[in-house]
């Protein structure tokens, strides 16, 4: 990897496993592919579970159902397009993004759905000024992320597409059932070629600006990603994570020990069910989503303090701040349900978890 991607802050996935995208291309030359794609889809399948492809290993970009990333798979086969949808933090836009990669190589062709986001970023604007100078032209249009995956058949993505506004939704709906864009100003239409679909996100937790038409949804074939089943597989997750980005960061500071974020994935999981993980002791849970992201985000928050602010060695102070960060996000609210959890819960469970919950205590007030 060149020096000028090793300064870029995120490199998309073609780019961070393009070892192992060439590897797999590798060992897949005899498999025959679907039209526009560049891994059969059982290798697609291992670019994004893991395992080994001509002597690399593979990492696992989603750890989690793999039956559910065959179907994800096999529907981008059909002329189907594919919805992910799920809480915060089930690595929605992540999948979408590996798939996106493994396929066609690239996964950049990205639409941001919004309450500001207008028909013109689904089909296509214009360059005013061209446009004013000598009228429509193919030199004039700005094509969209969409206009672009059609006409090259490969796939575009959109995420947090239940933010978009009604119309928005709608323009999307002919393109999806024709696979046709009209460009009445150039007297033409464009049409998609082979390869081309849509990988669209929504989150169950934002009910967004408008709810997705039924018309809409019945173009997609819906997959609902869960949050992790269990404490083991989003400790886990969230250690693959933190190693990967504190990397990417170049944190110096040493990786948290798995005892220290399994107490931190505990306290997510319990708060964000409203039940201790021996189904004991029943619990409010707070206002925000505490996700597995969040739990990603808060260890390598602590990584930063202890890097920059101690011996490189997270403390139970380090951890402490991004709990309170993370969970009290109403005052009125949030303080004391976290509050509750310190005294009816952190409190009881013994001498290893009495640093955590001095320091949280005395951070709480």
């Amino acid at each position: 990897m060149s020096e000028k991607k090793q300064d870029v802050l995120r490199l998309p996935a073609e780019l961070l496993y393009a070892h192992e995208l060439e590897a797999l291309k590798e060992e897949d030359k005899k498999e025959e592919k679907p039209i526009g794609w560049q891994l059969s889809p059982k290798a697609v399948l291992k670019f994004v579970v893991g395992g080994k492809a001509n002597g690399v290993d593979i990492t696992p970009k989603y750890i989690g159902h793999n039956r559910l990333v065959e179907i994800a798979i096999a529907t981008l086969l059909t002329d189907r397009s594919l919805l992910l949808i799920g809480e915060p933090g089930t690595a929605k836009s992540w999948l979408s993004e590996n798939l996106t990669a493994a396929i066609c190589g690239d996964s950049a062709k990205v639409i941001q759905g919004t309450a500001g986001t207008s028909e013109e970023a689904i089909r296509y604007s214009w360059n005013y000024a061209m446009l004013l100078a000598n009228g429509p032209s193919n030199e004039a249009l700005i094509k969209s992320p969409i206009y672009r995956a059609m006409e090259t058949g490969s796939i575009a993505r959109f995420e947090e597409i239940s933010r978009c506004a009604s119309e928005v939704q709608d323009a999307l709906i002919s393109i999806m059932s024709e696979k046709t864009i009209a460009i009445p100003e150039l007297g033409k239409e464009l049409p998609a070629q082979r390869g081309f679909s849509i990988i669209a996100t929504a989150n169950t937790r934002d009910r967004g600006v408008n709810d997705m038409s039924s018309a809409l949804k019945r173009r997609f074939n819906i997959i609902v990603l869960p949050a992790p089943a269990n404490l083991e597989t989003e400790v886990s997750i969230v250690t693959k994570r933190v190693a990967e980005i504190s990397g990417n960061y170049r944190l110096k500071a040493n990786l948290p020990t798995n005892e220290a974020i399994e107490k931190i994935v505990t306290i997510f999981r319990e708060l964000r069910q409203g039940l201790t993980l021996d189904e004991k002791q029943k619990l409010k849970s707070p206002s925000g989503v505490i996700s597995t992201a969040e739990a990603i985000s808060l260890i390598t928050n602590s990584m930063a303090l202890a890097a920059s602010f101690g011996n490189g060695t997270i403390t139970d102070e380090d951890i402490a701040a991004g709990l309170q960060g993370a969970v009290v996000k109403d005052e009125d609210k949030d303080k004391l349900v976290w509050k509750e959890y310190l005294e009816n819960v952190m409190k009881k469970r013994g001498a290893s978890w009495r640093g955590l919950y001095n320091t949280c205590s005395d951070m709480n007030g």
